[in-house]
């Protein structure tokens, strides 16, 4: 598994509440991160982005979508 750039983490811990936003790329060697506190760390969920069916949207509605996307 790879952290991209811009990644959003969270810490499991419910009490932590630690937020981490990665600021450089690399590979995650052992298992996903762990927080201070000693929780896992886990990525923000992000709906899957279907491309297959695009074509069936107007143009504006596509350019919008892949704009949003890219925020």
């Amino acid at each position: 598994m790879i952290m991209r750039r811009g990644e959003h983490w969270f810490c499991s811990n419910s009490r932590c509440a630690c937020e981490v936003t990665v600021a450089k790329e690399g590979p995650l060697d052992g298992g996903p991160p762990r927080c201070m506190c000693g929780a896992v760390m886990k990525r923000r969920y992000r709906s899957p982005v279907f491309q297959y069916l695009d074509f069936l949207r107007p143009e504006e509605e596509r350019l919008a979508i892949h704009v949003k996307e890219k925020e």
